[in-house]
């Protein structure tokens, strides 16, 4: 592996880890929001989420399409190595 390849896998390493703190930050937010009462019962589709829902959902689905699977795919990334054949 070239030098400039193994500096772009070790900065893809160190995006990871900050990902992951962010990760981290946003489970918090989300565990001090206790599930709003909206959360608890099916929506049906005239009703509105409350704050407190619309919070814990933006949180929810910023962890599962971003966050997560960027900290996989570039974890991916950092973990190649040269096939050699």
């Amino acid at each position: 592996m070239s030098e400039p390849e193994e500096r772009a896998q070790n900065q893809l390493l160190e995006i990871v880890r900050e990902l992951e703190a962010i990760e981290y930050r946003l489970l918090g937010v989300e565990a001090s929001l206790p599930p709003g009462v909206l959360e608890l019962v099916d929506l049906l589709e005239d009703e509105v989420m409350d704050t407190r829902t619309q919070l814990r959902a933006a949180v929810q689905n910023t962890l599962k399409e971003l966050i997560e699977p960027a900290i996989r795919h570039l974890r991916a990334a950092a973990d190649l190595r040269e096939e050699k054949g």
